[in-house]
């Protein structure tokens, strides 16, 4: 009885504990008070640190909710939760939270050094990334319910055909595995399965439920053959741009990328979704055809990146996602397959010119004393041997951007009079030159008199004074960072990273 009793007792203390910890939709919530608690009740925890304003943070709310049911529902020790970043800061600054959504996984009840997660925002995605964290890298399947099972749950899966499963082709193919944390695998070396899906020798087989509906692996079985064939078949041939499927386009290893600009409600939409999905069957693993509604509110963000306007659409571009992003316009705007097969083939072999964009040049660009620079007249202005110019480089959305603003027109009416300097300023969300990317506004640089074409960037005191001094000096003085604080105080050319 005693020892009846005592189990009775930890069971009421532990649910007491567990109901301690609110949930809203299956998703616990925690806060500083709870948090180390709810590490101890449940010892796999996948944290969202969130803030109420965050568009990102609002749109992962019905996947994530979801998620957390599905998970639930199947009485796993993995859990769902969340933390308001902006009301708990000192959690969020634990975790070094400095951008939201951030989402960490707690292994084990462990505190220290949580995973980042790195998946999709879609609900299967979130399921299938936990569960390769706290579970076998390849689900073995004993029967034929069991590989229909995962195949029907999930958008994608990968089953491997094994006769021996200690095999090397098998071991390979757990390695692959454990390489890939968004999509399900299985293996199997029960005759009734391998019958089933006709597989007729040792092999892998991508399953979907879009597109062919599956691949099958030929070649040779290794590690990075099967990844590489894994990346070129786990997407649809055509995907939608849209909150959800983002990480996916951003996130993978395609980083050219063929985008078309379409409204839905258009009457040609699917002629022009089938003329885009039969030039992309040439291209796959090589360039990611995405398209994007161009009547979608979020949207116009990334039509104003490619300096399109909304009657514009349907039209077409592409671009390279390395380094430094390029864009390339096709020179026709009738969009067919072929058009797009020949604009494709004629940029994966390197015959396309980028394509910079610029505003026509305004008749009184040079009638106040700071001189207004688009794409156009740039390399006359800013590269005149007889002339200093300092630019600055600016989006009319950024908060920087307007408080600089009052102290450059000081300082363009300070020099208006000096015949060798010239102020500037150039909309850099509306004209492109291939001199100068810029990644942050606002981005100030010097362009010396002189042949060589020097430029300078300017990381100083943004005032009238310390301006001077290096406009006087000749670019020579006051021009590097005195403050490390100075380095954070740029706008990020934001949502411009993901297009």
């Amino acid at each position: 009885m005693i020892r009846r009793s005592t189990l009775l007792i930890v069971c009421a203390l532990a649910a007491m504990s567990a109901a301690d910890i609110a949930e809203e939709e299956d998703v616990l919530v925690l806060k500083k008070s709870n948090f180390e608690e709810a590490l101890k009740t449940y010892p796999n925890i996948l944290v969202e640190f969130y803030a109420p304003w965050c568009g990102h943070c609002k749109a992962l709310v019905p996947e994530y909710a979801k998620a957390a049911g599905m998970l639930k529902a199947e009485g796993t020790d993995i859990r769902l939760a969340k933390v308001d970043a902006t009301e708990e800061s000192e959690l969020a600054q634990e975790f070094g939270v400095r951008g939201y959504p951030t989402i960490k996984f707690f292994k084990g009840g462990e505190k220290e050094n949580p995973k980042e997660y790195s998946a999709g925002r879609q609900a299967d995605d979130i399921v299938n990334w936990l569960k390769k964290r706290t579970g076998p890298a390849a689900t073995t399947l004993s029967d034929v319910t069991q590989a229909e099972s995962l195949i029907a749950d999930n958008e994608v899966a990968v089953i491997g055909f094994f006769k021996d499963v200690e095999s090397e082709d098998a071991k390979a193919f757990i390695k692959t595995a454990e390489a890939v944390d968004d999509i399900p695998f299985g293996i199997t070396s029960d005759d009734a399965v391998i019958s089933k899906f006709e597989v007729a020798k040792d092999g892998v087989v991508l399953f979907k439920k879009f597109d062919e509906g599956r691949n099958t692996f030929d070649g040779e079985i290794g590690k990075e053959k099967l990844l590489a064939f894994i990346k070129a078949n786990q997407l649809p041939l055509v995907i939608e741009f849209t909150e959800q499927t983002a990480p996916k386009i951003f996130g993978g290893e395609i980083k050219s990328h063929i985008l078309m600009f379409v409204p839905k409600t258009a009457t040609d939409f699917q002629d022009k979704m089938d003329q885009f999905k039969k030039a992309a069957e040439g291209f796959k693993g090589k360039i990611l055809f995405i398209f994007i509604d161009s009547d979608v509110d979020d949207n116009q963000r990334i039509l104003e990146f490619f300096g399109l306007k909304k009657e514009e659409c349907p039209t077409i571009r592409l671009i390279t996602l390395e380094e430094e992003m390029t864009k390339y316009k096709p020179e026709s705007s009738e969009i067919t397959a072929e058009n797009i097969i020949t604009f494709c083939t004629d940029f994966t072999e390197g015959k396309l010119k980028p394509h910079l964009m610029s505003q026509d040049i305004p008749d009184d660009w040079d009638k106040n004393p700071v001189k207004v620079l688009v794409g156009k007249n740039f390399e006359e202005v800013a590269f005149d041997p007889a002339k200093n110019v300092f630019v600055e480089f600016y989006a009319p959305w950024c908060g920087h951007c307007k408080q600089l603003a009052p102290i450059w027109d000081q300082l363009g009416e300070k020099f208006k009079d000096k015949a060798n300097i010239v102020v500037a300023k150039m909309d850099s969300t509306a004209n492109e030159i291939e001199a100068v990317k810029v990644h942050s506004f606002p981005t100030l640089k010097f362009f010396p008199a002189g042949d060589d074409r020097k430029v300078i960037d300017y990381n100083g005191e943004r005032t009238l004074d310390g301006f001077t001094k290096f406009l006087e000096s000749g670019g020579k003085e006051g021009g590097d960072l005195d403050l490390d604080a100075e380095e954070d105080d740029s706008d990020v050319e934001e949502g411009h990273d993901e297009l």
